[in-house]
């Protein structure tokens, strides 16, 4: 009798974001990957996403309701949770689990009071209880979870995230495009990602700094142009809101460098992105980029501005002077979406 594996896709409910394209690429490898024969990949997904994985592909379209009433799963084999913070799991269901950890972000976020912290964490270690396996999407994930929170012998296993990029369908030229060369950047505009240490990159050059992403609840933008206020570089800081996939490959290839100073990055699947085109990316020493980048990326060792500077000058010339555009590749490359799909299926086999 085939399997039924339930894929949980309910974080597609927000388009343009890191958690929808790590649902959309790793279910895709997973149909690809599967033995039909014996395995059925599923789909737990909001109804505005209907389809997105074929027409024929299984459906359980998720409703509000299912935070309190869970959707019938006796048919179900396994159910794969994708997303620690999700109000859909299957608690009282005799079902094995596994769950995907992507960060502890909440920890480090300064606004959120000590309070609310300690309820999360209680939330997601029942959810951990419970697991019958636990996946973190990098060394650094698995280490701040074993630090703040409690396998208990659980098993557990580390699975880096795929390359987003499709190679099969050419980039067009998007409908603004720029007359000088430009930095760029990528992310949800809010506090950890850090982009208002950017804006001083811009001194003493004739460079634009080009950030896409859609804005957070806290309005941090103005915060980023108050400090390219203060240096006198508005004028050379473009936002562009939520861009394509389409115009992210065409920034991507036509950018001077890629810059990532986040703070709390559970993995930066932007990083790998801009790798793959072998774009110089310059990234934050934090959480778990250094592991991502590797030694075919720049860092920044603070954010002081004129370090920073220093580091942006260095960086440009060692680039242009050993060329590594290639290696650069094959770094970024090497992340694959079908070894993900792969060892997740592993991890399926060996609990039904």
């Amino acid at each position: 009798m085939s399997k039924k594996i339930i894929v949980d896709c309910e974080r597609m409910r927000y388009t343009n974001t890191g958690l929808y394209h790590f649902c959309l690429q790793l279910g895709r490898a997973l149909q690809h990957r599967a033995d039909d024969k014996n395995e059925e990949i599923g789909f737990y997904l909001p109804k505005t996403e209907k389809g997105i994985f074929g027409k024929d592909a299984d459906e359980i379209h998720q409703h509000f309701i299912h935070k309190h009433l869970f959707p019938r799963v006796s048919h179900v084999s396994l159910w794969h949770c994708t997303y620690q913070g999700t109000n859909y799991y299957p608690f009282d269901k005799h079902i094995p689990v596994i769950l995907t950890i992507h960060d502890l972000n909440f920890l480090y976020d300064l606004n959120l009071p000590e309070t609310k912290k300690k309820k999360y964490l209680a939330r997601l270690q029942r959810k951990i209880d419970h697991a019958s396996h636990i996946v973190a999407i990098s060394n650094y994930v698995m280490e701040d979870v074993r630090r703040n929170l409690s396998l208990a012998g659980k098993a557990s296993s580390i699975i880096y995230n795929g390359c987003n990029v499709n190679d099969n369908e050419p980039i067009a030229v998007p409908e603004k495009v720029y007359d000088k060369p430009f930095l760029f950047t990528i992310g949800t505009i809010t506090e950890h990602k850090n982009f208002q240490v950017l804006p001083p990159l811009l001194a003493n050059n004739d460079l634009l700094l080009v950030i896409a992403g859609i804005e957070g609840k806290s309005n941090f933008r103005q915060v980023i142009e108050e400090v390219a206020r203060k240096w006198g570089v508005l004028d050379r800081v473009i936002f562009t809101g939520a861009i394509s996939e389409n115009d992210k490959k065409w920034h991507l290839e036509n950018c001077l460098a890629f810059l990532f100073p986040s703070t709390a990055e559970g993995f930066g699947l932007p990083v790998i992105e801009a790798m793959y085109y072998g774009k110089p990316v310059i990234l934050s020493k934090c959480t778990s980029l250094p592991e991502i980048g590797g030694d075919c990326a720049y860092y920044f060792e603070d954010f002081e501005p004129e370090n920073m500077q220093k580091v942006l000058t260095a960086s440009l010339e060692d680039y242009n002077k050993t060329q590594p555009a290639e290696k650069i590749k094959a770094r970024g490359r090497s992340f694959s979406w079908k070894e993900a799909a792969d060892k997740y299926l592993a991890l399926y086999r060996s609990l039904y």
